[in-house]
């Protein structure tokens, strides 16, 4: 899977307070944090690094992304419902109960990153490559998928329901107590020492 990285050409260092009041979060690096609680809305994160930001006293409210790098920073809890996110990096990131709900992914890359009970329900994904990362309990339901890469992926009691995943590689991840549907499970990619993990599914009795 070929994947389109972040254009990212000239970078101001600037802080994330001074972008909020210009409404100006273009061509800017981000390395301090802020102390005061702000909700940024009605904007376009565009060719942007965010490094090391705790954003837990940041709320995002119709905020669409494109050309943008997160790197250790801390997304947890945050909701990005319903919105465009194009050729966008997370590296090393806490994304614990992230919200991605009817959105539109293109071009996302998850590294090393923590992404318990993320909720993807609804999207549209193209070009998607998890690495190293933590899915554990995560929510992928009617999920239209295109081009989806898992690479040592912990899929723990991870949920697919009504997505159609056929042709996908599940060979080097957890799939310990995965669930799917009937519908999402048709023409998965596992190994055969996943199929353990897989025929309670479908009704199959194993003796020993």
């Amino acid at each position: 899977m070929k994947l389109n990285k972040p254009k990212i050409s000239y970078i101001d260092d600037k802080q994330i307070i001074e972008a909020y009041y210009e409404k100006q979060f273009y061509n800017c690096k981000f390395t301090e944090n802020i102390d005061e609680n702000i909700t940024i809305s009605n904007i376009t994160f565009d060719s942007c690094i965010f490094e090391k930001i705790d954003f837990s006293n940041i709320e995002f409210d119709n905020v669409d992304m494109i050309d943008v790098i997160f790197d250790n920073c801390d997304l947890s809890n945050k909701t990005f419902d319903s919105k465009m996110f194009s050729r966008i990096e997370f590296k090393n990131c806490k994304m614990v109960g992230v919200s991605f709900i009817e959105c539109s992914l293109r071009d996302i890359v998850f590294e090393n990153c923590n992404l318990k009970y993320l909720n993807c329900a609804t999207s549209k994904i193209n070009n998607i490559l998890f690495k190293n990362s933590d899915l554990s309990e995560v929510s992928f339901m009617e999920i239209e998928v295109k081009n989806l890469e898992l690479i040592d992926v912990n899929l723990y009691h991870a949920e697919f329901i009504k997505t159609k995943l056929a042709g996908i590689d599940f060979s080097l991840c957890d799939i310990s107590n995965i669930m799917f549907d009937m519908y999402s499970l048709k023409g998965i990619i596992v190994d055969r020492f996943q199929c353990f993990n897989l025929v309670g599914m479908l009704g199959v009795q194993i003796k020993d």
